[in-house]
C-alpha cells in the first residue's frame, strides 16, 4: 500500500472529473509537466518507490501544485495511462490517413505496411521501454488495489473498443478486413505487442541494435492470419 493520500478512483471519481474538467492554459501546462515528470520517475523507480516529492522536483513544482491537479499518485498514474491511450489513437489515425489503397496489389496485401499500422501501440519509439515499465507497474497496482483496478480495466476496455474501430476504418479504406471479429483481432494484437515489449526490455534491445525487436516476426505472421482483402 502507498503512504500517500489515496483518492476514490472509482466511477465519478476525482480521476474522471480531472480528465473531463476544462483546464486553463496555465494549469494545463502545469498538469502536462507533472505528467511528463511522473512518466520518467515512475518508470525508473516504480509507483511505490517514487514519492510525490520526487515527481514535483523533476517537474520543478511544489507539492501544492501537485495537489491542485491530482489527489494521489494513483490518480496521476491513471491520468498517464489515459494520456498515452489518446496519443496512441491519434498516431494510429495519423498513419492511417497517410496510407494509400495501392498497398494492395493483385490481391496481395503488403503486410509490412499493415504491420506498421497495427504495431502503433506506443506513443514514441524512444518511450517504448519506459511505457512498458509503466504499464507493468500499473497492472501490478491494479491487481493489488481494486480501487485502481476498476478504472484501469475501464480504460483498457475503452482502448480496445476505440482501437478496434480505428483499425477497422483504416482497413475498410484500404479494401481489407479482419478474418476474425474485431475484438478478437485487437486482443491478439495487443497481447503480442505487450509480450514483445516485455521481451525487448529483458533482452535490453534498443533501436540502435540494428535487429528487429522481439515479436516482430510473430506480429507479421499474425497479420498474415488476421488481415485479408475484402473481396
Amino acid at each position: 500500500m502507498t503512504t500517500e493520500p489515496t483518492a476514490d478512483v472509482g466511477s465519478g471519481s476525482a480521476v474522471e472529473r480531472a480528465l473531463t474538467t476544462a483546464l486553463t492554459p496555465r494549469r494545463e501546462r502545469t498538469r502536462e509537466r507533472l505528467l511528463d515528470a511522473a512518466f520518467t520517475v515512475f518508470a525508473r523507480h516504480g509507483i511505490h518507490g517514487a514519492s510525490i516529492e520526487a515527481v514535483c522536483e523533476a517537474a520543478g513544482f511544489t507539492r501544492g501544485a501537485f495537489y491542485s491537479n491530482f489527489s494521489s499518485k494513483e490518480e496521476l498514474f491513471l491520468a498517464l495511462a489515459e494520456r498515452a491511450m489518446r496519443q496512441q489513437l491519434a498516431m494510429l489515425e495519423s498513419i492511417g490517413k497517410e496510407l494509400q489503397p495501392d498497398i494492395v496489389r493483385g490481391g496481395t496485401v503488403d503486410h509490412e505496411a499493415i504491420s506498421a499500422i497495427l504495431s502503433v501501440m506506443v506513443t514514441d519509439p524512444g518511450d517504448a521501454q519506459q511505457w512498458s515499465l509503466m504499464h507493468a507497474e500499473l497492472e501490478l497496482l491494479a491487481m493489488r488495489e481494486p480501487a485502481v483496478g476498476r478504472p484501469f480495466l475501464a480504460q483498457k476496455e475503452m482502448l480496445r473498443t476505440e482501437l478496434g474501430a480505428a483499425i477497422e476504418r483504416i482497413l475498410e479504406h484500404l479494401g481489407l478486413r479482419f478474418t476474425v471479429d474485431v475484438r478478437t483481432a485487437v486482443d491478439l494484437l495487443l497481447s503480442v505487442h505487450e509480450s514483445s515489449a516485455r521481451a525487448a526490455i529483458v533482452a535490453s534491445s534498443t533501436p540502435e541494435d540494428g535487429d528487429a525487436a522481439p515479436g516482430t516476426a510473430v506480429l507479421t505472421e499474425l497479420v498474415n492470419l488476421l488481415v485479408t482483402t475484402a473481396d
